[in-house]
């Protein structure tokens, strides 16, 4: 939804509540500096709004903004996760990839950041020389794809290992199928999407049983990487699968609050923001990787 273009009349709280509104529901959440800088209002009238959208139950309010509302123990479907905030995904996903060198051993959980992350990982030159490791069916399915086209081409082509599993209604394989096969495995990177991260906290999932399976996945890497879209700041998830002390990177689109800062430092994890520029801007606390 376009903001109001005739500025010189102020807005009512209904046009505001609305633009805010239709932000959250076409990318999952929204920032208040975003309304602040659209709207031309101060931050005292978008909290203002944000907290009666909060009474009314059509929004959850998280540190800098709001997220559409649902308890923690809410699974959305996949389809609904890959249709928000799609470009901001892209450039956290292709960041990540980048990370990977020729020769290594990748793991990727489910949901659709991850899935971008498959899909810049589809892209890079040295695809053939990649074993892959995912729960995740879309991501396998974009690997195996890319793979099917190298044969059919006569070059080499990745390893693609599908942890099998019970399905769930993000697209991600679970459970103790899934466990089992991750617990033998060691690989250099995991790549870990999650419904929401507190930098007291750390990434979570409303999912019991992808908990589980996603801690199994983080176990099995040297290098625990957290790739998240801004809208997932403050989000609650029934229980956590990776606490902040055990993260090596988080990758994100937006510079996080000072609260995850202020984590980072203590924890020693690399902050990376993939900026909508062709650069992107990194920050690296003391520690680097693990």
């Amino acid at each position: 939804m376009a903001p109001p273009q005739d500025t010189t009349t102020p807005l009512l709280a209904r046009q505001r509540q609305d633009y805010i509104l239709a932000r959250v529901t076409e990318h999952g959440g929204v920032r208040v500096a975003e309304v602040v800088e659209a709207l031309g209002v101060s931050e005292m009238t978008v909290r203002r709004d944000i907290t009666e959208l909060v009474a009314r139950g059509l929004v959850d309010r998280v540190h800098g903004g709001a997220v559409a509302a649902a308890g923690a123990a809410h699974e959305p479907l996949f389809q609904t996760k890959a249709g928000q905030r799609t470009r901001e995904k892209e450039r956290i996903g292709a960041l990540a990839a980048a990370r990977v060198r020729p020769g290594d051993s990748v793991a990727l959980t489910a949901g659709s950041t991850t899935l971008a992350v498959a899909r810049a990982l589809a892209a890079v030159p040295h695809l053939a020389t990649l074993t892959v490791i995912t729960n995740s069916l879309p991501a396998a399915q974009v690997l195996e794809e890319a793979a099917e086209q190298a044969r059919g081409e006569g070059r080499p082509a990745p390893t693609i290992i599908l942890t099998g599993g019970e399905r769930t209604r993000s697209d991600a394989l679970v459970g103790p199928i899934a466990v089992d096969a991750l617990r033998t495995l060691r690989v250099e990177w995991a790549f870990l999407g999650a419904h929401g991260f507190d930098p007291e906290i750390g990434l979570m999932t409303p999912n019991l049983a992808e908990a589980a399976t996603n801690a199994a996945m983080v176990a099995a890497a040297r290098t625990p990487v957290a790739v998240l879209d801004a809208a997932k700041w403050g989000v609650l998830g029934l229980r956590t699968f990776c606490p902040v002390d055990q993260l090596a990177v988080l990758v994100t689109d937006t510079e996080p609050d000072a609260a995850t800062r202020a984590a980072a430092e203590r924890h020693g994890i690399v902050v990376e923001v993939a900026v909508e520029a062709a650069g992107t801007s990194t920050d690296s606390a003391e520690g680097g990787q693990r």
